[in-house]
């Protein structure tokens, strides 16, 4: 995690291919800049690999990932507690 800036887009920075290395996350964490009050960049990166089985050919299996943010203790109580019962038509 690290403060949003619009020039910090990829995380192995802007030139990867070129760089002799260092470059994005090492070097903007590096700075121990802090996170308080600020807006947020969540840098989620995985690798996912197929090891292929005999039993997958002819037809690969679909292999699925993914991820979700879901907040705790964000509210003391539940937000749904203030919303209005439906209106009834009769």
């Amino acid at each position: 995690m690290t403060p949003c800036k619009p020039d910090e887009r990829y995380p192995s920075g802007e030139y990867p291919n070129q760089s002799p290395g260092g470059d994005g996350l090492p070097k903007w964490t590096a700075g121990d800049r802090k996170i308080e009050n600020t807006d947020l960049a969540v840098w989620y990166i995985f690798g996912h690999n197929h090891v292929p089985r005999p039993e997958d050919w002819p037809v690969m299996p679909v292999a699925t990932i993914g991820f979700s943010l879901k907040p705790d203790g964000l509210s003391e109580r539940s937000p749904a507690l203030d919303v209005p019962p439906p209106e009834v038509r009769g």
